[in-house]
């Protein structure tokens, strides 16, 4: 709600789970995390995210940004780590009690019916199909089937954060979910430090953000920046717990031109993205990426791997090539490093998309007032006949 109905608006007690918590160092759910609660938080509701910590680790409670950050013990384990924090996160709202609770990720939904034995509403933001990651094997696979299962038994309210997801919960589970985008967060940044750091100029490398896992294509994008013969270095930014064989086997498939930052954050990121010639968007599972809104919202001319929920975002804003069809990635590459006027062409284009359609303060007038609908009186999930 904007802030012309501030004093109109009823102050509630939200508590944000099943994110590894805030400030963001991570991915998408927790740059979810951080911006949704911040603005919350501004607008007068008393938030906590939920954050993780090592069992047998101290960790003493934070406020960032007025936002209380909560931490519960977990096992970093690969397939415990999800669900075992969401339990004890939940358990800790016996005595932590909040008006409504807003889940992120299906992972954690089998955990989910404690809501409803507190009587607390609840709100499941699903995500993408994630069981069609390639780094689950069947019994991962298995736990996020039951994870949308739950989600739909469970939640008050499911949410997707694209059309094409919303599709497939009609489609499978004949449930109605509402549909609300990730933001794009902007702070453009000169050249400066961070380029410095890695021996990078403004306008002169090609772009790459995201967890370094199988289906987020990292090491197709490599092979086509070296079939493509570019002579603009190709920045890899991301890291990944749990996937070592993978990043080496990126590592040794890359050539001099490719440059692994790991994980960036803030100002680093955001001169990463606010320098770049063109970004890729190479993943293949998931829902609406944060990196794809963000890099939109910098003004970058985006490729990206033909996937529905990329051409929802995307529209007619960037260039795709056919999924997964890297030797046409490589044809891209090559075309686009030798033609600036279309690069920057679609850098406009799709920065006018992204403040159109991806405002977080837009995104969280919608989780406000959905919010404050779930405290006033549920509104279950609604199947449809």
């Amino acid at each position: 709600m904007g802030s012309n109905e501030q004093g109109r608006v009823k102050m509630v007690r939200i508590a944000i789970l099943g994110t590894r918590g805030i400030p963001a160092r991570y991915g998408g759910f927790e740059t979810f995390a951080e911006e949704l609660s911040v603005r919350l938080a501004r607008r007068g509701h008393q938030v906590t995210v939920y954050a993780r910590r090592r069992f047998g680790r101290a960790q003493p409670q934070q406020d960032y940004q007025g936002v209380a950050v909560r931490y519960v013990p977990t096992l970093m384990h690969k397939y415990l780590e999800t669900p075992l924090h969401a339990l004890f996160s939940f358990f800790d709202l016996i005595t932590h009690r909040v008006d409504v609770v807003l889940l992120c990720n299906a992972a954690n939904s089998p955990m989910a019916w404690l809501a409803r034995l507190l009587r607390i509403p609840l709100c499941i933001n699903v995500d993408g199909i994630e069981r069609n990651r390639a780094k689950w094997n069947w019994l991962g696979r298995a736990w996020y089937r039951l994870g949308e299962f739950c989600s739909v038994l469970f939640a008050d309210r499911v949410i997707a954060d694209a059309e094409v997801i919303r599709d497939y919960y009609r489609e499978t589970y004949r449930i109605d979910s509402t549909v609300i985008a990730y933001g794009a967060r902007v702070h453009k940044r000169e050249a400066g430090t961070t380029l410095a750091q890695f021996k990078l100029e403004a306008k002169r490398y090609l772009l790459y953000v995201s967890r370094l896992e199988p289906e987020n294509n990292a090491l197709g994008v490599i092979q086509a920046y070296r079939a493509s013969g570019c002579n603009l270095p190709l920045v890899i930014v991301g890291d990944a717990p749990y996937a070592e064989e993978y990043k080496r086997a990126l590592y040794a498939a890359a050539s001099p031109g490719v440059v692994f930052t790991g994980y960036q954050f803030g100002a680093a990121y955001e001169e990463l993205q606010s320098n770049c010639y063109l970004y890729i968007q190479a993943t293949e599972v998931g829902g609406t990426h944060p990196a794809l809104v963000e890099a939109m919202g910098y003004g970058n001319c985006v490729v990206a791997n033909r996937t529905p929920e990329h051409e929802e975002v995307l529209a007619d804003c960037g260039i795709y090539y056919e999924k997964n069809y890297f030797e046409e990635l490589a044809a891209i590459l090559r075309r686009l490093v030798n033609d600036q006027n279309l690069v920057l062409g679609l850098g406009v284009k799709a920065r006018a998309r992204a403040a159109e359609r991806f405002s977080w303060d837009a995104v969280t007038d919608q989780y406000e007032r959905l919010l404050l609908e779930l405290v006033q009186g549920p509104n279950p999930v609604k199947a449809i006949s």
